[in-house]
């Protein structure tokens, strides 16, 4: 009998209340066979800058939540959330390496995959498009200026329910992406895996001619690469292919 050889296998830590990336990351990969997707959840209900907010993203229950998915022999492990956009890089370096240590998986980030994004495809300035509040905005903007990374410009829809987030619509997301396209960034940055940014995607970079860079869809391609599986597909952002 030939050995068979399984699908890839990644595993990925969700915020609770997201309703989002499950059937977005799915929708992304539509029929294919070569890869399946495995998800845990941990308590985030909200996103401000307040110890509050800042205590749900905690590395032990990051850690306890990797083991979970450690069982199911994943060849990847992403803590699909973008905390560490606002909290610093830092933070999420540290949040893998623990996932390693503790899991012996390759871990990785939404955080990193964007900043693992942006050395890939040389991104230097973005647009930047949140459901954020706009002090949430400007604590990312910061800490991507520490990386090297301009914000050119940037919308933040005043939201703190992580829950709401998912109910923008492509009508609300329209205006504002169009108007920081028009800045000419390298890319525009969609940051929040509980938006459905990649919904408009193509059409955005059809009508701009700027790349769109969606965080569900950038959390999938760097967990891809990680586990040594084929990319994305055009059409969820034409640099991630």
């Amino acid at each position: 009998m030939p050995a068979t050889t399984r699908p890839r296998r990644i595993g990925m830590i969700v915020p609770s209340s997201n309703t989002c990336l499950e059937p977005q990351t799915y929708g992304i990969l539509a029929g294919r066979t070569d890869v399946t997707v495995h998800f845990t959840r941990i308590p985030v209900t909200r996103i401000a800058l307040d110890d509050s907010s800042d205590r749900q993203f905690d590395p032990a229950v990051m850690r306890e939540a990797a083991q979970l998915l450690s069982t199911a022999d994943v060849d990847v492990i992403a803590w699909n959330g973008t905390s560490g956009s606002w909290l610093g890089s830092a933070h999420d370096q540290e949040l893998a390496d623990g996932i390693t240590a503790a899991t012996g998986i390759p871990a990785t980030t939404s955080t990193l995959a964007y900043l693992e994004a942006f050395r890939t495809f040389g991104t230097e300035r973005i647009g930047l498009f949140t459901p954020y509040t706009a002090d949430v905005n400007h604590q990312v903007i910061a800490s991507y200026e520490r990386e090297g990374i301009k914000t050119v410009d940037h919308r933040a829809l005043g939201l703190s329910d992580n829950e709401s987030f998912a109910r923008v619509t492509d009508d609300e997301m329209r205006p504002g992406s169009m108007e920081l396209a028009a800045a000419a960034p390298d890319a525009l940055v969609y940051l929040c895996t509980n938006l459905y940014g990649a919904n408009i995607t193509a059409e955005i970079e059809d009508a701009t001619g700027v790349p769109v860079l969606d965080s569900v869809a950038v959390t999938l391609w760097h967990a891809l690469r990680l586990a040594g599986a084929p990319l994305l597909e055009p059409h969820w952002g034409r640099l991630l292919g």
